[in-house]
């Protein structure tokens, strides 16, 4: 009797040289067919969905989901899941078979060192000596930008997620302490790259007055939207140095604008934002906040391009993971998605 074959669909636009990544790294797995369209359209993706075990991609649409029957595992390839938890609760509540939603980790190396690189580009004015040098002033020592110190500061990594795992490692070395805040300790038994003060959600307040570098790598919640305001910035006191690669819904818009622009923190490098669809202004240049962010001097300004290079191909060895054990009938996942924890 002859293996049943396991359907695999892609709903984007999938590369030539990402295609050969997949059919090389799949190719011992006979019982297997990849879908791949010419056509990445709703229309075309439902002529083969009835027969689908698996989808890779990001944003799929509620009828697509219930329209396949046999669909056991969903995979976004990105870390970013919050824009598919409200659909998955909505889709398996009307499901007989609930579907199960993971989420790739392959990009968190990359979100890892640009993380470093914002703090260090960030403590030692990097941006704004190119810029004079750029404009033909040399040699303007610390008169007009003083470099920061990185050394004896105490780095607080909220959330403790691929990303901040990495960048806790990266930075180990520059003769800093740690503190952690992660929504629970329990049953976290993974060894740590050195010495660390442990906190949980109930006490960020405490969390804050013991840091003044703040890096944040949470997913976007309802327990982390808007986690950090007013008081929290407070606490971080005037030394503090804040990196977002999160999500920027976790800082308050307006605080985070108030802060930097009082001087109450010493400021802030910005990966992800509040606004995804900014429309033009009048001169045609397009903002993705409603705070003018860009007006400030103490700030490095990156527009959510963490995960750069888009086109590593071993970032998406999670995936050609999970086909594998969907294939082998394995109960087990790598990333499996909460959907009532919400990351």
């Amino acid at each position: 009797m002859s293996e049943e074959i396991v359907n695999v669909l892609f709903i984007f636009q999938v590369r030539e040289e990402l295609k050969e990544y997949f059919l090389a790294n799949l190719t011992e797995v006979t019982n297997l067919n990849l879908i791949f369209l010419e056509k990445a359209e709703e229309e075309e993706y439902l002529k083969y969905i009835s027969n689908v075990e698996v989808i890779v991609g990001w944003r799929p649409s509620k009828e697509l989901l219930l329209s396949a029957e046999k669909l056991k595992l969903f995979i976004n390839p990105g870390v970013g899941v919050q824009h598919l938890i409200p659909l998955f609760k909505e889709v398996n509540a009307e499901r007989e078979k609930p579907i199960t939603l993971v989420n790739g980790h392959g990009n968190t190396y990359f979100t890892a060192t640009h993380t470093v690189a914002l703090l260090l580009a960030l403590m030692n004015k990097i941006i704004p000596h190119h810029n004079w040098m750029s404009e033909g002033r040399w040699r303007t020592r610390d008169d007009d930008a003083r470099s920061i110190p990185l050394r004896d500061r105490k780095i607080g990594l909220l959330g403790y997620g691929a990303v901040n795992k990495k960048v806790h490692r990266f930075l180990a070395g520059f003769q800093v302490d740690f503190a952690i805040l992660r929504r629970s300790w329990e049953g976290k038994n993974e060894e740590l790259p050195g010495p660390v003060t442990k906190f949980t959600y109930e006490q960020l307040d405490d969390f804050f007055e013991e840091i003044d570098i703040l890096i944040v790598a949470v997913p976007l919640t309802s327990l982390t939207k808007g986690m950090i305001k007013k008081e929290q910035l407070r606490l971080l006191g005037e030394k503090g140095i804040v990196v977002n690669v999160g999500r920027g819904e976790v800082i308050k818009e307006e605080d985070l604008y108030w802060a930097l622009k009082e001087k109450i923190i010493a400021g802030a490098a910005i990966d992800v934002w509040y606004d995804y669809n900014p429309e033009e202004d009048q001169e045609g240049k397009k903002y993705p906040s409603s705070q003018p962010f860009h007006k400030l001097t103490n700030i490095v300004l990156s527009p959510h391009r963490g995960a750069s290079p888009m086109n590593d191909l071993e970032r998406w060895s999670e995936v050609v993971e999970n086909i594998k054990l969907v294939v082998a009938k394995s109960d087990k996942v790598i990333n499996l998605v909460d959907l009532e924890l919400e990351y």
